[in-house]
């Protein structure tokens, strides 16, 4: 990638601190034509202040028309091309619970589900079982061995488990088992590539053990894999930005993605207020900081409108706390959009807001959907975030003569 090759010629180090705020999923859709987003229905009064003091844009986090996954989306936010260096879900839940993979590892993200007696998925979620629950199934399918392969289960959240297989030879070119629906079956693992084939039929062997062993379970009988990958090679944000990075994050997937970049989990929040707490305690140690707010996504997946303002809200009421810390840049943008209207991810660019002390002001005065559309930074790849915030901390030197 031609972009870390010029960054990794003009980083310069000094003491500047670059603060990035992920609200997942920020951006949303008026649920009719001509309402509001839950953004611009969202009372905001700090983001919009610093809306007055940096400059605003609209990220893409892939392509335009492109709906990311989480993975995709935050990977471009670090600088990372997200069509050149892919991460399948696996692999980042697997490395966010701290589970080594290792070279003959692929790695899946697995949901608890609840079939009916027809096998058709009434669910997708096995009605977010709490963690305790999972861990008992996830100790119950510690019992599935398939010939030839080691299987490692490790409980996630909620819903959530992440299955290993181990083989010489294995691929991560299988296709989700998710349908996407309810109302019909999961779908067979199936090869994506002739090297996959063994795998798809290792991951179709333990499905079936699995269902049979979870028969009696009343909400979470099923299952859909998501993700297949094993470990990918990844510049760390040392080697390439000279920055030592860390990252505050509640749930396992992005502390996976935080941990194949090379920055440092710190603490174990699990509200907003220990997040802040957290990053309150690391800031004199380390350089760039990211912060990873999960619930303006899954309130939008959920279709809660009014649950996602209120926690845009949130978010907002907690900005001064991170302002009082003295970032020479703050950064608050979302890896994708997951408007409430859709109940899923999109492809519409995502609200981003750029505040230093060397900003141009674009003259707006608010923080939503519509004003970063006319801001100052533009429509722009979200791959190029980081080099702006680099810019802004004053550690990228002159190109050229």
């Amino acid at each position: 990638m031609i972009e870390h090759e010029l960054v990794r010629e003009l980083a310069e180090k000094n003491d500047s601190k670059i603060m990035m705020l992920v609200a997942d999923g920020l951006g949303g859709l008026p649920m009719e034509p001509g309402g509001r987003t839950e953004l611009e229905t969202a009372a905001t009064p700090n983001l919009d202040r610093l809306a007055a003091r940096g400059t605003s844009g609209s990220s893409v986090p892939v392509l335009p028309g492109i709906t990311p996954g989480s993975g995709p989306g935050h990977l471009g936010l670090f600088g990372y091309d997200p069509l050149e260096f892919k991460i399948g879900r696996g692999a980042l839940e697997a490395t966010g619970i701290g589970f080594e993979l290792g070279p003959d590892d692929v790695a899946a993200r697995g949901n608890f589900c609840t079939l009916d007696q027809q096998g058709r998925i009434t669910d997708r979620r096995a009605g977010r079982i709490p963690s305790e629950e999972s861990v008992r199934v996830v100790e119950r399918l510690q019992a599935v061995q398939v010939p030839g392969v080691e299987v490692f289960v490790r409980p996630v959240k909620e819903h959530r488990f992440v299955v290993v297989f181990r083989a010489a030879g294995l691929s991560g070119a299988v296709a989700d088992t998710d349908p996407q629906a309810t109302g019909v079956p999961p779908l067979a693992p199936q090869p994506l590539a002739a090297a996959a084939t063994r795998t798809a039929a290792v991951a179709a062997e333990f499905v079936a053990r699995s269902r049979s062993l979870l028969a009696d379970e009343p909400k979470a009988n099923g299952m859909v894999l998501r993700g297949f990958a094993g470990r990918p090679a990844l510049p760390s944000y040392e080697e390439l930005y000279g920055l030592r990075a860390a990252a505050i994050a509640v749930y396992p997937m992005y502390k996976g993605l935080a941990r194949l970049v090379g920055m440092t989990l710190v603490g174990e929040a699990t509200t907003l207020a220990e997040q802040i707490a957290a990053l309150r305690g690391c800031w004199q140690d380390y350089d760039f900081f990211f912060l990873h707010f999960k619930y303006t996504d899954s309130t939008g997946e959920d279709g809660a409108f009014d649950r996602k303002v209120g926690r845009i809200e949130e978010l907002d009421a907690a900005i001064p706390a991170i302002e009082a810390l003295g970032p020479r840049v703050l950064i608050v943008t979302g890896d994708h959009s997951t408007p409430s209207r859709l109940k899923s991810h999109s492809w519409h660019p995502v609200p981003t807001l750029l505040v230093a002390d060397t900003c141009r002001p674009d003259g707006l005065t608010g923080f939503s959907e519509r004003d970063c559309l006319r801001g100052g930074l533009g429509i722009f790849p979200a791959k190029h975030l980081m080099m702006m915030a680099m810019a802004h901390a004053l550690r990228l030197g002159k190109y050229g003569a």
